[in-house]
């Protein structure tokens, strides 16, 4: 796998990432990792590969940006120390657009103020840990038209660019949902198009194991 053993993986983001984690628990237990996509990759870690023995951490929290990220890096990051970081953000960057009309424009996260923002914590971040992987932001949303989708396309070109500058390895969340919604419809994954239900959950936590080269049949021989 990407990971080795006895290593530490955080992940970081919005209520994607949050999903009703108890923000009161020790990093790393079993009520702080939440109820979606991180819990299901530590249930898989552990079941499938516990020679392994990775710890993984949640620091997600609901309605956060990439601006909200930089505000609390060294807290939720760089203070526990992790051997890797995903990093999942984005959607509420490009939801607030749409969904806060009202909101002075000057709140609202450009698109090169996200550009500007998730380098800095990049180069905070990539001389301490072993690796970041960067996830693209998502929505379940099957009409290529959709305004929405149009600007999330913009920012998730950015965090494949950066990817790419900075030489980690990009999830490609949106490909998974998209090659998704050619057979069934978004709303067995999701309710409003941007948080997963269970279903969704278990989609994104598949395309991240797999990413990370996991593999739900392995022998401990193989290891």
């Amino acid at each position: 796998m990407l990971i080795e053993k006895e290593t530490k993986v955080l992940f970081i983001g919005d209520s994607v990432t949050d999903v009703n984690r108890n923000y009161q628990s020790k990093p790393g237990s079993f009520d702080s990792l939440g109820e979606g996509y991180v819990s299901m990759i530590s249930h898989a870690l552990t079941a499938v590969y516990p020679e392994y023995v990775i710890k993984v951490i949640n620091k997600g929290i609901n309605g956060n940006r990439v601006t909200d990220l930089a505000q609390r890096w060294q807290r939720d990051v760089l203070d526990l120390a992790p051997d890797y970081v995903a990093i999942l953000i984005g959607i509420n960057d490009v939801w607030r657009f749409f969904d806060s009309v009202f909101q002075h424009p000057t709140d609202l996260v450009t698109l090169d103020v996200f550009e500007q923002t998730y380098q800095t914590l990049i180069d905070q971040t990539k001389e301490k840990v072993k690796g970041i992987f960067l996830l693209s932001p998502f929505m379940f949303e099957k009409s290529s038209d959709d305004p929405m989708l149009q600007q999330l396309k913009q920012y998730q070109a950015v965090v494949k660019r950066l990817a790419e500058k900075n030489q980690l390895p990009y999830f490609d969340l949106q490909a998974v949902v998209d090659d998704y919604l050619t057979h069934q419809s978004s709303y067995l994954l999701s309710d409003d198009r941007v948080h997963p239900n269970k279903n969704g959950h278990f989609l994104i936590a598949n395309a991240i194991l797999k990413e990370m080269g996991f593999q739900f049949g392995k022998e401990s021989s193989n290891l």
